[in-house]
């Protein structure tokens, strides 16, 4: 860009922008958002139990969550199990249709699973259902025998 100033000589502007920069930042961002995102996708270790019956969950749910260390979540926030009812209660503003997945590793005891399932009765949800995974077909077992 030119102008001319007072005494009649043409200047150029000294207002470019260097974008060499802001590509470097930008590409650095990138990389960085890339290494992170799997990071943050990585969740509650939990191994559930397998079943032949499964149903694709395909809505916005809550998720309930007992490890093998028998820490519970909701979502991703640990949750003491004695504050689970009012946590569920001031999560919810209608109780009777609210759906709650549970999710409990293999090695939980029943009697830890059942408190849990209790605390959510409590709170007013009726609605419960258990996340499996699904059996791998066996070649050998149902082949043809």
């Amino acid at each position: 860009m030119a102008f001319t100033g007072n005494t009649g000589q043409t200047r150029t502007s000294l207002a470019e922008i260097n974008v060499t920069p802001l590509v470097d930042v930008v590409l650095v961002l990138l990389i960085i958002f890339m290494i992170t995102a799997p990071v943050l996708q990585s969740g509650i270790e939990v191994s559930v139990p397998k079943t032949r019956t499964i149903k694709e969950i395909t809505e916005q749910r809550v998720v309930l969550t007992i490890d093998r260390n028998q820490n519970i979540y909701l979502g991703d926030h640990l949750v003491n199990i004695h504050a689970l009812t009012e946590t569920l209660h001031q999560q919810s503003a209608d109780p009777a249709h609210q759906i709650i997945y549970l999710r409990a590793d293999e090695n939980v005891p029943f009697g830890a699973f059942a408190n849990v399932m209790d605390a959510v009765k409590q709170a007013g949800i009726t609605n419960i259902s258990i996340v499996t995974q699904p059996l791998e077909a066996r070649a050998s077992t149902e082949g043809g025998n």
